[in-house]
């Protein structure tokens, strides 16, 4: 049976010059849109198809007098402080290019490097920054998986109301505003909407959607699995070899209870501690690999999101 992925490739697209005179109308309003991030608004794209390229095309063409740090919230996991990080240190690059002969490097208020400071550290840093040195932040789908998280949305908002900051984001799900509450929209956002449908497809988005929505059978699904299990370690890949073998075996349970995957995973020298089993953990679940659920006994149970013939896959194509 063919994938919906596959009737999709093979439908010609319509309309491709009305639809390239829209998106190039949308030019036309670039300095518009870069007076408006000068005075103090954060621009929220929204409408349909994906709007990577025109945000992208924008800050190419418009917003060459700063850095430009890109977000892509479409992802299924993002690391907020590695996105704090990489803010500071385009701005801390930007400040050393304009300090003649600095031959010392800048360190914060602790006395540390960049690398080496907490989020919070790097959040002061950010916000004590003036507002003659910017930095843009580009984010595309800030309303997507990889930054949907209440704490991520609340950094990115304080992110948004720093002075050195000047925030691009676009949205595609009509809830995304139920992400924010009045303070977050309107004081430390300070949205100004633009309805720039693009009706572009969303190939690059839809790259990732296999390992997040599909029901646990499809060929996209298994191999986006097994991409993401061929990059871990060893002793993760026989983690999860175990849960799976646990759950082909006893297709009828709800799933294995932590201790007893700690027992099996300890007896087999793969781990040493329910700490490194949880850290094992936290990666699948990151990757949405592993969930879990409420057994019928009462436990919390793992277990992973596959049939058993997509998992039978999937174990064939990373261990056979």
């Amino acid at each position: 049976m063919k994938t919906l992925t596959e009737v999709l490739e093979k439908v010609a697209p319509k309309h491709v010059k009305e639809q390239a005179a829209l998106v190039a109308s949308y030019k036309t309003f670039y300095d518009k849109w870069h007076f408006e991030l000068t005075t103090g608004f954060s621009l929220l794209m929204y409408g349909f198809g994906s709007k990577k390229a025109l945000l992208e095309d924008f800050a190419m063409t418009a917003l060459a007098d700063g850095p430009v740090v890109v977000v892509n919230g479409y992802l299924p996991v993002i690391r907020i402080k590695n996105v704090v990080f990489t803010i500071a240190s385009a701005l801390w690059e930007q400040s050393r290019a304009r300090t003649e002969g600095c031959v010392k490097r800048k360190k914060l208020s602790t006395g540390q490097p960049l690398p080496n400071q907490s989020l919070e550290d790097l959040m002061i840093f950010i916000r004590e920054k003036p507002d003659s040195e910017w930095v843009y932040i580009l984010v595309n789908n800030i309303d997507g998986p990889g930054v949907r998280d209440d704490d991520i949305q609340r950094t990115l908002a304080l992110l948004a109301a720093c002075p050195c900051v000047r925030m691009v984001a676009s949205i595609d799900n009509v809830n995304a505003p139920l992400l924010w509450d009045k303070q977050m929209a309107n004081a430390q956002f300070n949205w100004w909407w633009h309805h720039t449908p693009t009706y572009d497809h969303y190939s690059v988005e839809g790259t990732y959607l296999p390992l997040l929505l599909t029901s646990g059978g499809s060929l996209e699904t298994i191999k986006s699995s097994s991409l993401v299990l061929k990059s871990l370690t060893p002793n993760a890949q026989s983690v999860f070899k175990t849960l799976a073998q646990f759950q082909l075996a006893h297709p009828d349970d709800q799933g294995l209870p932590l201790h007893q995957l700690y027992t099996s995973c300890r007896d087999q020298f793969l781990v040493s501690s329910e700490l490194t089993l949880r850290a094992h953990l936290t990666e699948f679940k990151d990757h949405e690999l592993v969930r879990w659920r409420r057994g019928n006994d009462g436990q919390d149970c793992l277990f992973i999101p596959m049939t058993v013939d997509a998992l039978t896959k999937l174990l064939h194509d990373v261990f056979q």
